[in-house]
């Protein structure tokens, strides 16, 4: 492997204050109930900032707030709403460079992912909404689709700022107004958003952002005044969510877990395929609810291709997030962390063989090497549940119908990935395939006009294109 020298992305482009309240009606306050909580770097420890936790009078505050500012938004010309969404999505890209900074620092994912995928997509998904913000009669919902109202949105810490785009662009657009809330191990670029909000001049009360844990989401879910819930997360929580609003006439949408398969027939080109692998597992440090955690091979060249995935792997560079040259930063919690230890460690003990490329780790912050588990059988944990961490479950198969039955053998059907070099044999196995997503010759890929969704346990609904336009019209 070439060694080189350390590059790492200037932290001072991000000025980050001591501590942060919770943005309310165009205007950071703090919490009057709840207390405060700390957000970390996870490659380091380090302590970033002191951040309010919201309590319930809070969340009531926000949601009021919302409520006040919906009729004003939504009787807005879609025109005029298109024009703070532009000026939103132009202003993410005059500050990428520190959002990408800040949302390495608070998640632990490589600069080089932050800054080259996610804020390119957030400012995407802004401009792609607002062009539809004056076209809602022609998105094929009816003549005069109407907003729903108040939108209660919960996202996750492994595309903070993306997943903030995904929710807060297509309820805007559409005429909704928000309260969202981030999640805990990474509420700052949320708050940095806020700001943008303000630069923006959009309407106080149209977002608002308020932080803190798994209390302060149920708030929100269950506040009789949002009408729309949308949550992306585990599918635990996405259980207690449905329950919650069940009989309340709330709109809801899930984005939830995945274990997803990467199949790879005997004719794909195996260096390209090895890169998709590479690209599905190790990603963010496999910190994706789509990741191709589990690498179904044709049997005929598994030898050939895991020896060159393990040459692939033993390039990969894992340590410091805001080095341009890492592949694999850090993960993402201590809680995190534990959760791929324990599952790593069964996936041993019930005979898979393990193996990770020689790397040395930092002393301080949360990592995980990545590792392949060969001798894999779908009775295996590591093979059923979702473990998002860089840990890849390589099975293999002889025909294309075993692909297909040990591919869809999941609770959950978020995506898939298909390598062949027969278009026909990618249309007849993608159509068999319960997954939401499916990916040919390629993984991971992201267009804010592509819908995204899954079945099952994955959840229901679709975010992204048109379609993510759908829940959030009545």
């Amino acid at each position: 492997m070439f060694e080189y020298a350390p590059a790492p992305e200037s932290r001072s482009v991000v000025s980050l204050d001591a501590s942060y309240g919770l943005f309310i009606d165009g205007a950071f306050d703090p919490a009057k109930e709840g207390g405060t909580f700390k957000t970390v770097n996870p490659a380091t420890e380090e302590v970033l900032a002191e951040v309010a936790a919201a309590g319930p009078e809070d969340v009531d505050r926000a949601v009021g707030a919302a409520r006040r500012a919906f009729g004003p938004w939504s009787a807005l010309p879609g025109a005029e709403r298109a024009k703070y969404l532009f000026r939103i999505a132009r202003i993410i890209q005059e500050r990428s460079r520190e959002l990408a900074v800040l949302e390495s620092l608070d998640n632990g994912k490589p600069i080089k992912e932050s800054r080259d995928v996610d804020l390119p997509l957030v400012a995407a998904h802004f401009f792609y909404y607002a062009g539809w913000a004056d076209k809602l009669a022609y998105a094929g919902f009816g003549p005069d689709p109407r907003p729903i109202g108040v939108a209660g949105q919960v996202i996750p810490w492994n595309f903070p700022l993306l997943m903030l785009a995904w929710k807060i662009a297509p309820a805007l657009a559409a005429g909704n107004t928000v309260v969202l809330k981030p999640a805990e191990t990474t509420p700052l670029s949320a708050l940095f958003f806020a700001d943008v909000c303000r630069q923006a001049e959009l309407p106080p009360g149209v977002v608002n952002i308020v932080t803190g844990a798994g209390d302060t989401g149920a708030y929100l879910v269950a506040h009789p005044d949002v009408d729309k819930v949308a949550f992306t997360g585990s599918t635990e929580v996405g259980r207690e969510i449905a329950r919650t609003v069940a009989g309340t006439g709330k709109r809801l949408t899930l984005e939830l877990g995945g274990k997803a398969a990467n199949i790879v027939f005997d004719d794909a080109p195996i260096d390209q395929a090895v890169e998709g692998i590479v690209n599905g597992i190790f990603f963010n440090q496999g910190h994706v609810c789509c990741a191709g955690s589990r690498l179904l091979v044709q049997e005929s060249v598994a030898g050939e291709l895991l020896d060159s995935l393990k040459r692939r792997m033993a390039t990969l560079r894992v340590g410091d997030p805001l080095d341009k040259n890492t592949d694999i930063g850090a993960i993402n919690s201590a809680a995190q962390l534990a959760r791929i230890t324990e599952l790593s460690e069964i996936g041993g003990q019930e005979g898979a063989e393990r193996w990770s490329p020689a790397c040395e780790l930092p002393e301080r912050g949360f990592w995980f090497a990545p590792t392949i588990f060969t001798g894999v059988t779908q009775a295996h944990r590591i093979a059923r549940e979702e473990i998002f961490g860089p840990v890849l479950s390589v099975l293999t198969f002889r025909t294309p119908a075993e692909a297909i039955e040990k591919a869809n053998n999941t609770p959950y059907g978020l995506s898939a990935g298909i390598w062949t070099e027969k278009g026909s044999r990618i249309l007849a196995v993608a159509d068999k395939l319960r997954a939401g997503v499916v990916w040919a010759n390629t993984f991971n890929k992201f267009d804010p006009a592509s819908p995204f969704g899954g079945y099952k346990e994955s959840g229901y609904g679709r975010e992204g294109g048109r379609h993510g336009l759908e829940a959030y019209l009545a």
